[in-house]
């Protein structure tokens, strides 16, 4: 049996933490999550409000105090003046993933051409490893089916537990001799 994960799903307005609408990300992210992984999963769930200081702050809890091996934000990512998770994430970095970003943009522009102003990163903190993802449940999906590939190895190369995945879903992706017989 795979090994528990804990995962902080992240997310990012100004509206939902005030109660001006239901938030729908932490929903879509824990749904996909749900059906792509076989790990059992521990999440932790943040609704904040787009403060730069407070994501920074957040994201250091779950990657450093939490033991998160996984943390999604979702929201906060285009060109307004109060989207900051970006300039966040690169704040409490260890280390930048370009080709998350570029593979994130990459994906949501075969659905819209607005891809191109969105300012996604990946990151990793210590054994963290921290995606921001857009803010429609759509988006979400879309971006997860595409990216999420990568990010069992990933979480292992850091130190992570080792994440298995439902093949319908997503196939994880590792070199042979990154792989486990189970």
């Amino acid at each position: 049996m795979p090994g528990t994960a804990i995962i902080g799903l992240v997310s990012i307005s100004d509206r939902a933490s005030s109660g001006v609408y239901a938030d729908q990300g932490i929903p879509a992210l824990r749904d996909w999550l749900g059906n792509a992984l076989l790990n059992p999963i521990q999440y932790l769930d943040r609704l904040i409000p787009d403060e730069q200081p407070l994501i920074e702050a957040t994201l250091t809890e779950l990657a450093d105090s939490q033991g998160c091996c996984l943390v999604l934000t979702t929201g906060g990512t285009g060109p307004a003046a109060r989207d900051v998770t970006p300039e966040a994430t690169l704040a409490v970095a260890h280390k930048v993933l370009p080709g998350f970003g570029e593979a994130m943009r990459a994906v949501s522009l075969k659905y819209v051409p607005t891809a191109i102003l969105s300012r996604q990163v990946g990151v990793t903190r210590g054994a963290c490893l921290i995606l921001n993802l857009p803010g429609q449940p759509k988006a979400i999906r879309e971006t997860l089916d595409g990216v999420f590939a990568a990010v069992p190895y990933c979480v292992d190369l850091i130190g992570g537990p080792y994440l298995e995945t439902r093949p319908e879903v997503v196939q994880a992706f590792r070199p042979k001799s990154a792989q486990r017989r189970t």
